[in-house]
């Protein structure tokens, strides 16, 4: 599968800081403060990504974190009532995250981390479940292997060579 480059520029991402962590290292004068922090952004419209920055002061963390995830923008597939096509598990690391697709009207039904992924991307009708590790990062990064792969019907039949009506039964 291409990935074709989104110009972050050009759409308008709101950001959500999933975690801040502070890290010390210890050195022969002390100890080293830094923070990491975990951010996810995404314009609601089907855009998303994440980032990491790591920095001494926390803002400065949380900005490199944002232009980290705008580098790592992805697209994903929506259907008509605002939800996934099909149902995923997207796997990264020791985590998996179980996407399905829900009827109008269920909500967004996720955990923390992969929420933060969800609500950024737009998707207002989903279920999810988190399995294996629970580490933030690896959720985040997991949720957007499940979204990255997910397919429109058209997509599946010009792969497959078949109509979308034989997709879609």
């Amino acid at each position: 599968m291409k990935q074709e480059r989104i110009d972050a520029n050009s759409l308008e991402l709101n950001e959500k800081v999933v975690s801040i962590k502070r890290v010390t290292k210890v050195v022969k004068g002390g100890r080293n403060m830094r923070f990491t922090a975990l951010v996810v952004v995404g314009d609601g419209n089907g855009h998303v990504g994440a980032g990491l920055g790591k920095a001494t002061e926390i803002p400065e963390a949380i900005r490199k974190g944002k232009e980290d995830a705008a580098k790592n923008l992805i697209t994903v597939a929506l259907d008509d009532n605002e939800s996934i096509t099909h149902d995923f598990t997207g796997k990264f690391g020791g985590a998996s995250v179980l996407l399905k697709k829900a009827p109008e009207g269920t909500g967004v039904i996720a955990g923390g981390p992969a929420r933060a992924v969800i609500e950024m991307a737009g998707i207002k009708n989903i279920r999810t479940k988190s399995l294996g590790s629970n580490n933030k990062q690896n959720v985040v990064l997991a949720t957007i292997a499940g979204l990255r792969q997910i397919k429109t019907p058209e997509e599946v039949s010009r792969l497959r060579g078949k109509s979308i009506e034989d997709i879609l039964g």
